[in-house]
């Protein structure tokens, strides 16, 4: 049959896109390569480095973004936090995400009365810096309390919290990190309780204590930040040598979409951690 010149045109323009796409044979995550401050916790404290300095070098390794423990801030004034945040944006580097001193696990209205004025302030500072999630500990279990109160109460605090946080745009995560939050399962249970979408999980492969694997990926769904450490538990609790590869293949395919941080616990940070850095974004970016 006769074809005119303007349907030839069309068929011509849109084979480059066509073939395109067909050729595209990436993975379909979108993960994003990050460094948890606490890495450099000896350092930090110590005055040998400081944030804008971990900004300026995440930006040199070409790593994205910068999960800014803040235990080390000098002050929270707003001259401080505006130039951390110039900081990153000159730099291209991300302030996702900060790490606070919120246990969530309270047993009086007035304790957690309390937790929660400590979460607005640090809402607020992490508004300022430009992160869009914060993340948050269970806390210790108080001595006679059954795993069901304390998940009761850790709930209440979240809730409220993660209602001031959403108004701002801010995601809270509950970390996976000792005391109520030891395991994947309470830690799971917090979310689902508070029922926001403005709390989730900050996911630590390093800090579950056995079956490291299983527990990590039961807690992906829930995930709204990750960390990554060199080291997992087995089965049966022995430490082993973590398989980034295989845990970010299991995030992507999870469905989570955003950062995935290293959180480096030896005490040989500034040795160790370029490399690691690298290896991480290496993978990060084939996967992605």
């Amino acid at each position: 049959m006769p074809i005119n010149r303007r349907q030839l045109f069309r068929t011509a323009a849109a084979l480059p896109v066509a073939t395109c796409l067909g050729a595209d044979s990436r993975p379909p995550f979108h993960l994003r390569a990050g460094l948890v401050a606490y890495s450099y916790r000896k350092e930090l404290a110590a005055g040998s480095t400081n944030y804008i300095e971990l900004i300026r070098r995440l930006s040199d390794a070409g790593i994205d973004g910068l999960d800014c423990t803040v235990y080390w801030f000098p002050d929270t004034s707003n001259e401080y936090l505006a130039s951390l945040r110039k900081a990153a944006f000159k730099n291209g580097v991300q302030i996702y995400n900060i790490g606070v001193r919120v246990y969530l696990c309270q047993p009086t209205p007035e304790l957690q009365l309390a937790q929660h004025e400590n979460l607005r302030k640090w809402v607020d500072v992490a508004d300022r810096v430009g992160a869009s999630h914060i993340r948050v500990f269970g806390g210790p279990v108080p001595k006679g309390a059954t795993e069901s109160q304390a998940i009761a109460w850790a709930v209440e605090v979240l809730k409220r919290g993660a209602e001031y946080a959403g108004e701002r745009g801010i995601t809270l995560g509950v970390e996976d990190d000792g005391g109520l939050t030891t395991a994947a399962g309470p830690t799971i249970e917090i979310v689902k309780q508070t029922a926001s979408p403005w709390a989730g999980i900050n996911a630590d492969s390093g800090n579950l204590r056995v079956d490291g694997y299983s527990q990590f990926s039961s807690m992906l769904p829930y995930a709204t930040s990750i960390h990554l450490k060199t080291s997992i538990a087995g089965e049966d609790g022995t430490k082993e040598k973590a398989d980034w590869k295989r845990l970010l293949t299991m995030i992507g395919k999870s469905g989570y979409k955003g950062y995935v941080g290293l959180e480096y616990e030896e005490n040989d940070a500034v040795a160790q951690v370029p490399t690691l850095l690298k290896d991480l974004g290496t993978l990060v970016r084939s996967l992605s």
